[in-house]
């Protein structure tokens, strides 16, 4: 009974100073959602257990090395790294095709499926997060041409106007700014899906 009035920060920092039970307390408290996350996710129980034991090393290293920032928020943490360790998990295993980058590919299609299932959405936000990333890599003129065409939707027309230059100008940064786009998720080895 002891052990459901100890908050979460508190086992934290008892595991931390050397107490090795306030780590099993934390582990059986939240091990059945984060369990179910997982399973929900990859619907197999041997990927299932191999994820959870990788969470917790995960954990476990963190901790000890103090690089855990303590907020009060111990499971969305732990449910985070989950999350990305199922992530890997799909990398890995190669269930994500990659795109060769290559030919009339548009970068931006992988972002367009409305119908996803959770496997899908989880990697969909993934994908997302890393095209965010390398438009930020971007030289400015070609991000800003880019996020204008392909986020707010401008045309090439609409674009030159706000830029204050020549279509052809636009349309050689947008072109600049895609095979720039593919040498970063080369360099990145960045697996992208639809």
């Amino acid at each position: 009974m002891k052990d459901m009035l100890t908050s979460d920060a508190t086992l934290v920092s008892d595991y931390i100073k050397g107490n090795e039970a306030a780590l099993s307390t934390l582990i059986s408290r939240h091990q059945q959602r984060i369990y179910s996350f997982i399973y929900s996710k990859v619907y197999d129980k041997d990927i299932t257990e191999d994820i959870f034991q990788d969470t917790f090393i995960k954990v476990i290293r963190t901790l000890k090395r103090g690089g855990y920032n303590e907020e009060g928020k111990f499971l969305p943490w732990v449910m985070r790294i989950a999350h990305n360790l199922v992530i890997d998990h799909f990398r890995k295993n190669k269930r994500m095709p990659k795109f060769d980058n290559s030919g009339d590919f548009n970068i931006f299609s992988v972002l367009s499926d409305n119908d996803l299932n959770a496997e899908k959405q989880i990697i969909k936000e993934q994908v997302e997060t890393d095209v965010r990333r390398l438009i930020e890599e971007l030289p400015d003129d070609q991000k800003d041409v880019l996020v204008m065409r392909i986020y707010k939707d401008m045309s090439f027309k609409e674009i030159a106007l706000k830029t204050d230059v020549s279509i052809n100008t636009a349309l050689g940064r947008m072109r600049y700014a895609l095979i720039n786009l593919r040498k970063l998720i080369d360099k990145h080895n960045i697996i992208l899906t639809n």
